[in-house]
């Protein structure tokens, strides 16, 4: 029997088994949001627009688990090591398109676009190999020439285990708290130089750090965050349109980022 034909069956079959885990697993967990605007949120029946949603590698499992079936498109590795990855985001109803900036990026970027064009797009920024929380310039590049919003995303897990990897994988205790902060829709022009894209990235980034650390200190905390919600399926949610008008946020200021950060702080 072929090497490569047993390969492809174990990875499919761990796909599944991840899958099934993730799904047992968050349905044990206290899941609890809150948003800039409640439209970002394709789980929500007020959802309305498109974006690339982007969040830590490390947190990779939280959406994986939650937000499938809702015409979203995930950026993989091409390496073999992400087999399983793909296997599982199948089943739990992402689209997947392999590809990477050194490797297969033009084309995953045209399969990106052409996706982009009836759905959104979800990216780890640092992945797949880091540095962890380092976010690179591709999906700030691809936000400017798709003419879609960044929409950062924080979550956090109350004392979750965590693996010695590069990005510290991150996977929930059962039972325990996760936390999910939906950020705003940030607009990149589609014209924008080098010089531009990368200070975009940089106030993103700070931004996405500072998401993602609000999350899990709420999540390892009891306090309420303002206007927090418990985490719903709504699958009978109207479907997506074009003609939804959008709230951009634009991240030209100091100030502005400002306010964000006092939003949740």
């Amino acid at each position: 029997m072929p090497d490569s034909w047993f390969k492809n069956r174990l990875h499919r079959w761990s796909g599944y088994g991840l899958s099934w885990s993730l799904r047992c697993l968050q349905a044990s967990l206290d899941i609890r949001s809150t948003h800039f605007d409640r439209s970002t949120d394709p789980s929500r029946p007020e959802f309305s627009g498109k974006g690339i949603y982007v969040f830590w590698h490390e947190y990779l499992a939280f959406p994986l688990g939650l937000m499938g079936h809702y015409n979203v498109t995930m950026l993989a590795s091409q390496h073999r090591d992400a087999d399983w990855l793909i296997n599982a985001a199948d089943r739990l109803g992402f689209g997947v398109v392999r590809g990477s900036t050194n490797r297969g990026g033009s084309q995953a970027v045209r399969e990106l676009k052409r996706r982009a064009h009836h759905g959104s797009i979800a990216i780890t920024p640092d992945g797949p190999r880091g540095p962890r929380r380092e976010m690179a310039l591709g999906a700030i590049f691809l936000a400017s020439r798709l003419e879609l919003p960044i929409i950062p995303v924080g979550f956090g897990y109350d004392s979750p285990f965590r693996f010695k990897t590069w990005d510290a994988f991150a996977v929930p205790r059962p039972m325990s708290r996760a936390r999910i902060i939906m950020g705003p829709r940030i607009g990149i022009p589609r014209k924008a130089g080098r010089e531009e894209l990368e200070d975009y990235r940089l106030k993103i980034q700070s931004l996405l750090d500072t998401l993602t650390a609000s999350a899990e200190d709420w999540a390892s905390s009891t306090y309420r965050m303002k206007h927090e919600i418990p985490f719903r399926r709504h699958r009978g949610r109207q479907p997506m349109t074009e003609e939804a008008t959008l709230k951009l946020m634009p991240m030209d200021s100091a100030s502005e980022e400002k306010s964000v950060r006092r939003r949740i702080a």
